[in-house]
């Protein structure tokens, strides 16, 4: 790196191994600005989705998926066939074609190209017919054995035909030096001298080749580019030239190791020295000798051993592989970032449990991440090494094994002269463009009509065909919200006046938008709302059945308070005795999980495991019966029915112990006047005698992503607690008066009613019931029955995207059906919620 080092004898060969002069924290800062680039999920329990763009949010959108593609390779938009079929299907129109490609084009789409047309014109046709550009050997293929030079292309026009084939008589004729000149090579020769004599489709055949040999001429100016290969990784270098991948290596030895550093206590055993980093487990494991290490990994034990004696920290031995790999400061940053990029997704898992510790019972080390990237550089030093000495039978440096592997580039030629022309040929056919037009141009004109087409690449046409295909579907779905407005407008006129029959908040998550909508078809009088469903209620929360606190809140905020559930007293001790019982339970099922995987433990499991089949076949053949009888008997274990929140906070600090649990009622007014103002329900008038706080998640028996059902404004997590939290604070009429002061009036007569939708299984529950007036119990039969029928209705809508329901399925039949999914034990996939949303 061109500092001062500390040399070290390893095998009687002088290693650097230390940089006194290292840029420690310059380092570390590009670390954690590549980390910004890795996967963001956090854990299986608490992902909700994943925006793979996050890296580039502060792009426009058509910038950020090409930003996406050159990162990470990844497509930034449907293939150019799949937009094809769309547009042979309707689904995108020619209307919507010319408005996105006027929209590209900008204050250009009027512009002619050397009177052949407008730009628009140019580019309009090339995306409704498909033109092909392949490689040299492909393009040679179609010319010489296909019938490219005797036919037209299928969707050439009529009239393009004739006008082509046309102009090609008149040329035939002409005696001016260049049409003599293409004459002379030979271009008559196929056909005969007497053209009177030709036929149609000699006559059209005679015109491709024309057409042709007039494209060849007119780029033969231009020279061929080459693309320059730019490697910044040496494993890109090698596998380019070698055909080997020193990271099928590399990553079957750091995959395993990270997937033992991450265990979250299924393994029996633990790493060494995992409390002190990934770089410090992975030298205290590897610096062990074992006979069964590979060959690649057979100097290694040795280079892990000096660095352990001279205290060798990540960063440094991080310094020390950039100089071993020839990594110079242009590089540096870009190698490490498609570095940590190559095993991405283990790299974005360290990096996220490393960032948020609160997730996960057994935390993982700050500066775990950069021990990560210290290992995979050690281990990419011996992979390539091995390389060297399988290709060339002896040992080289890794420095003599680059530089070999640089002076067998080869740089291939990005676009020659013929696949140019070939591009020009096919977009004459669709436009028309005869040989005596093409005869006309300069040379500077080739130019500009090659740069043109040529600009309009696959990327752009993909680019503007979606845009195409968003049109279509943005201005139906806007038609059909403007015809629903004004049809409400009409069915709501009679009573704006009154207050709403009731009122309902949801979350604003896409599933809740059917529920709502069918909830406004039942009930016209009502009003539904939405918020981000934490409700302004960001809290640490522990069910009475739950062994730790868990945050209630968006992943980006750190909650300060916490929430307890608690038993009613006099249930107090039937609560305690079933905890008990859950624990030992708990105990036999993780002893019974760890022994089934040790040899006579496994025997015994094999034996005893038949007889889960009896459950196991039931649960697909009577989802809803088993789950009737699995509820009766967990039953048994959970909570008793009567429960409260340990809402209200006491002490100054809040804290997870008692007297600091909860909120104290000023914090309660300002999460009350929070939320109310968010959704725009700030006045009394605003406000019906009943209004539902529901919160949202899901429950099913087989759905590995269970959590990307339940809140993300809950941190994957349900929003039942906090939408009850809620309806408490806004009913406590101290906190009313605070709210008052704040300038939200709250009527007196207004009820707040905390509930829980499953948006698997389409149930509703309802807290706190025990404490509704007697005054509002005919409102909220009311609402509960309008409810009960837009659940219905919504179970019913959803049912058709499910296979296993029949179209003919009445509402009641269709709530069966979805309540059985979520039981059903072959429904990995039980709720298709989040299926085809796009608004």
């Amino acid at each position: 790196m061109g500092h001062e080092v500390t040399a070290l004898e390893i095998d009687d060969k002088t290693v650097a191994v230390r940089d006194l002069n290292a840029d420690i924290p310059g380092l570390r800062h590009i670390i954690e600005h590549a980390a910004h680039f890795l996967p963001s999920q956090g854990p299986i329990e608490v992902f909700v989705h994943h925006n793979t763009l996050h890296a580039f949010e502060s792009m426009s959108f058509h910038d950020a998926v090409k930003a996406g593609y050159q990162r990470y390779g990844a497509e930034p938009y449907l293939t150019e066939q799949e937009y094809r079929r769309l547009y042979a299907s309707g689904r995108i129109t020619d209307a919507d074609l010319e408005a996105a490609v006027k929209d590209d084009l900008g204050e250009r789409c009027n512009e002619q190209i050397n009177g052949l047309g407008t730009l628009t014109e140019i580019c309009f046709a090339m995306l409704r017919h498909e033109v092909h550009v392949g490689p040299d050997a492909e393009l040679r293929w179609i010319v010489a054995e296909t019938d490219a030079l005797e036919r037209f292309r299928e969707k050439a026009t009529h009239i393009n035909r004739t006008r082509m084939i046309t102009a090609a008589k008149k040329w035939l004729h002409n005696t001016d030096p260049e049409t003599e000149t293409l004459k002379a090579e030979g271009i008559l020769a196929r056909y005969g001298r007497n053209s009177s004599k030709w036929s149609n489709a000699q006559w059209e055949s005679f015109t491709l080749h024309v057409l042709w040999r007039i494209c060849l001429r007119g780029l033969e100016s231009f020279q061929p580019t080459s693309q320059q290969h730019s490697f910044v990784r040496p494993r890109d270098l090698l596998l380019h030239v070698f055909g080997e991948d020193t990271d099928k290596n590399v990553h079957e030895v750091l995959i395993r190791f990270c997937g033992a550093f991450v265990d979250q206590g299924y393994s029996d055993w633990v790493l060494p020295n995992r409390d002190q980093g990934f770089f410090e487990a992975f030298l205290a494991l590897y610096s062990v000798p074992s006979p069964g290490t590979e060959r690649w990994l057979r100097r290694l034990h040795e280079e892990l051993v000096t660095l352990s004696k001279n205290n060798a920290t990540a960063e440094e031995s991080i310094e020390e592989s950039l100089r071993e790999l020839g990594i110079n400061d242009t590089d540096l940053e870009e190698f490490i970032i498609q570095t940590l990029l190559s095993l991405r997704g283990w790299a974005g898992m360290i990096w996220q449990l490393e960032s948020g510790v609160d997730w996960v019972v057994h935390s993982i080390p700050k500066g775990s991440l950069i021990g990560l990237l210290a290992v995979q550089l050690i281990l990419e030093k011996h992979a390539i090494r091995y390389l060297g000495d399988e290709i060339f039978g002896e040992v080289f440096s890794i420095e003599r094994i680059l530089q070999t592997a640089r002076e067998r580039i080869t740089e291939p030629k990005l676009l020659n002269i013929e696949r140019r022309a070939f591009l020009l040929f096919q977009v004459a056919q669709m436009l028309g463009w005869t040989p005596l037009e093409l005869l006309q141009l300069t040379e500077s004109d080739w130019h500009e009509l090659s740069k043109e087409v040529e600009d309009f690449s696959a990327i752009r046409r993909r680019k503007v065909f979606h845009e195409a295909y968003e049109r279509k579907y943005r201005h139906a779905a806007l038609d059909a919200f403007a015809v629903h407005t004004a049809r409400r407008r009409k069915v709501e006129s009679p009573f704006l006046s009154e207050r709403p029959g009731f009122q309902i908040v949801t979350c604003i998550d896409d599933r809740e938008e059917s529920f709502r909508r069918h909830l406004e078809e039942v009930a016209p009088t009502c009003q539904t709302l939405g918020a981000a469903g934490f409700f302004a209620v960001a809290m640490y929360y522990r069910g009475a059945a739950d062994g730790f606190y868990k945050p209630l809140c968006p992943a980006v905020i750190m909650p300060d308070h916490y929430v307890q559930e608690d038993v009613g007293y006099t249930f107090e001790g039937v609560h305690q005795g079933r905890m008990e019982l859950r624990r030992r339970l708990g105990l036999v099922s993780r002893v019974f999980h760890t022994r089934s995987r040790t040899f006579f433990g496994g025997i015994f499991a094999g034996i005893v495991g038949s007889l889960a089949t009896v459950p196991l076949v039931t649960r697909v053949l009577f989802p809803h019966l088993t789950a009737q009888i699995r509820r009766r008997f967990s039953s048994l274990l959970q909570p008793p029915p009567v429960t409260k929140l340990q809402l209200e906070r006491y002490a100054d600090d809040p804290g997870p112990t008692n007297g600091h649990i909860g909120y104290s009622t000023d914090e309660m007014a300002a999460v009350v006047v929070r939320l109310l103002q968010d959704i725009g329900v700030t006045q009394a008038a605003d406000f019906s005698r009943m209004f539902v706080v529901c919160g949202h998640g899901s429950s099913s028996l087989n759905n590995p992503h269970e959590s990307a059902y339940c809140c993300g404004a809950c941190a994957g997590k349900r929003g039942g607690p906090n939408a009850r939290a809620f309806a408490q604070m806004a009913n406590d009429w101290r906190v009313r008066v605070k709210v008052a002061a704040k300038g939200v009036v709250i009527p007196d007569d207004t009820v707040f009613v905390g509930a829980y939708h499953n948006t698997c299984d389409d149930s509703v529950v309802y807290y706190d019931l025990d404490r509704l007036p007697a005054s509002h119990r005919d409102d909220f039969e009311a609402a509960r029955e309008s409810i009960e029928e837009a659940r219905r209705r919504n179970a019913h809508e959803r049912c058709r995207r499910f296979d296993s329901a029949p179209l003919s399925l009445s509402s009641n039949d269709a709530l069966r059906h979805v309540e059985a999914r979520a039981q059903d034990i072959s429904q990995a996939r039980p709720e298709y919620n989040h299926a085809t949303n796009a608004l």
